[in-house]
């Protein structure tokens, strides 16, 4: 059957919400990325990170993508660090190891399907921890300053620079300002994966390299890692590529 919109997963993950007389637990995503995927052409089934499967929370993840045209691994809170081998940074927070299950699940069948991927933010680390990689775990340790997350939930913006010749430096262009909140940053690059943008860090340590701001999955059709979130901004570029890269 062919559909007249590409079918669209977006993660979601597990918080305490409020809505109208209620409060209690829910699976909730910010709304400007299921807009954007419906701006962009394409229509959102939400994936709730599975909790109390006995099969664990990676059930599933296979028998949904298959039912997908393209995924979006949204942001949120820290990786676990044993995903990846490392003990905790003292700044650690916000980990869910279900979720982190859940995503892994979820990036390792869409990678086996060659489905389309977008991953923004958090959803680039789990990208990057997949392949084999490892993470900053907290960036202001690296830069010497907050600005890529002024605060808990704030976004700075910073200016990046793509790397000639990747997808990216096709869609967005050589230069351009982007909106953070990251305090964890890619450090050791995964398998496959190429660099595709940088940050342009004027001051402190990192010196003129920056940080790894955006990656691709070498020979993939499509999958794109963005450290930072066009949501927030309402930038639909690279949901616009996802459409693209997702239709027949």
């Amino acid at each position: 059957m062919t559909r007249s919109a590409p079918l669209v997963g977006v993660t979601t993950y597990y918080a305490e919400a409020s809505w109208g007389p209620w409060h209690c637990p829910a699976f909730v995503v910010p709304a400007p990325y299921v807009e954007l995927v419906a701006a962009a052409g394409g229509r959102t089934l939400l994936i709730p990170p599975v909790r109390s499967s006995l099969a664990g929370p990676g059930v599933g993840a296979l028998e949904a993508i298959d039912a997908l045209d393209a995924l979006v691994v949204v942001g949120g809170g820290d990786i676990d660090p044993e995903s990846y081998g490392e003990p905790a940074h003292s700044q650690l927070g916000g980990v869910d190891g279900a979720r982190d299950q859940s995503e892994l699940a979820l990036v390792a069948a869409a990678l086996d399907a060659e489905l389309p991927v977008l991953a923004i933010c958090r959803g680039l680390q789990v990208l990057n921890v997949h392949l084999g990689g490892t993470l900053v775990q907290h960036v202001p340790d690296m830069v010497g300053h907050t600005g890529h997350q002024p605060a808990a939930g704030a976004f700075g913006d910073i200016d990046i620079v793509t790397v000639p010749g990747t997808a990216l430096a096709t869609i967005m262009g050589e230069t351009d300002t982007v909106r953070c909140s990251h305090h964890q940053a890619i450090g050791e690059l995964g398998k496959g994966l190429v660099v595709s943008a940088r940050s342009v860090e004027r001051s402190g340590p990192v010196g003129t390299d920056g940080i790894i701001e955006a990656v691709e999955l070498d020979g993939a059709p499509f999958v794109l890692g963005v450290q930072w979130h066009p949501e927030e901004s309402g930038d639909r570029r690279l949901f616009d590529a996802l459409m693209s890269a997702s239709r027949p």
